[in-house]
């Protein structure tokens, strides 16, 4: 028996929260520390902490009970972690706290996941409008005219411009109304950052989106039942980008994820 379009919603939905509550989630981040050539300390964190060409360096001693990952016997001296955008990207932790490394535009920086987070225990479920079938709709995708990604630089949440790679655009009719979004390559499929009429009032300042591929007439499909919440909803230490321009639609989305819910 196949499950329908509203119970295969009812399980993505009930995945996204277990996700996000996970024991190293999105709202157990308590802290994202940008680091420099110069060795430093992070609060809250044993050792000597810098970048290089390589990626994150970490000086400590064995007490210090910080292990990178696929090994057994904690650091004791110098140890390399290699960020996120590297294709053998390390982690370490140091009892259940997780160390992450990530690089964003050049820079690196370490990310501290606390299973104690208050946001963590504080999570009572995040608030989403009912499954409406009307809100997911066809769509177009045309890519750029180059057919390659362009860079337009959109605001973050943690207060900096940063460049945002972006390859095409959406049409699609909602209500009678044709509108278009800004769209990015999201491994084989699509996603999007938006914001509309709702935004920052009934749900959060803005969301993303998800698309399949499209096929090789640019079909897909647009489901805003499956707008979700970005990540700096449940931590601000992340760094999420901001709707590129064209991007904020001028009427009410009343589908998908809305506001994170707290105890």
């Amino acid at each position: 028996m196949t499950a329908t379009a509203a119970e295969e919603w009812k399980h993505w939905s009930d995945g996204r929260a277990a996700a996000v509550s996970s024991p190293h989630g999105p709202l157990a981040l308590t802290g994202t520390h940008w680091l420099e050539p110069e060795p430093t300390e992070i609060p809250g964190l044993p050792g000597r902490w810098w970048v290089d060409a390589e990626g994150v360096r970490l000086r400590a001693a064995a007490g210090d009970g910080i292990t990178v990952a696929g090994t057994t016997a904690p650091v004791d001296g110098e140890a390399l972690l290699r960020p996120d955008t590297d294709p053998a990207a390390d982690t370490a932790s140091r009892g259940e706290l997780l160390l992450v490394p990530i690089e964003r535009e050049g820079e690196l920086a370490l990310r501290v996941f606390d299973p104690d987070a208050p946001g963590r225990a504080a999570f009572a479920g995040i608030s989403a409008y009912p499954y409406s079938p009307e809100w997911a709709v066809p769509a177009i995708f045309t890519p750029f005219g180059s057919g390659d990604d362009q860079a337009v630089v959109v605001a973050n949440a943690d207060g900096k411009e940063r460049p945002l790679a972006v390859t095409g655009r959406i049409a699609f009719t909602v209500a009678g109304e044709h509108r278009t979004l800004t769209v990015s390559r999201a491994g084989n499929g699509l996603s999007g950052v938006i914001a509309d009429a709702s935004s920052g009032t009934d749900t959060y300042r803005f969301r993303f989106i998800t698309l399949p591929a499209p096929d090789a007439d640019g079909h897909t499909v647009v489901d805003f039942n499956r707008a979700y919440l970005p990540p700096c909803a449940f931590a601000d230490h992340f760094i999420c980008p901001f709707p590129p321009p064209g991007n904020r639609l001028d009427f009410a989305v009343e589908a998908g994820e809305k506001q994170v819910l707290t105890r």
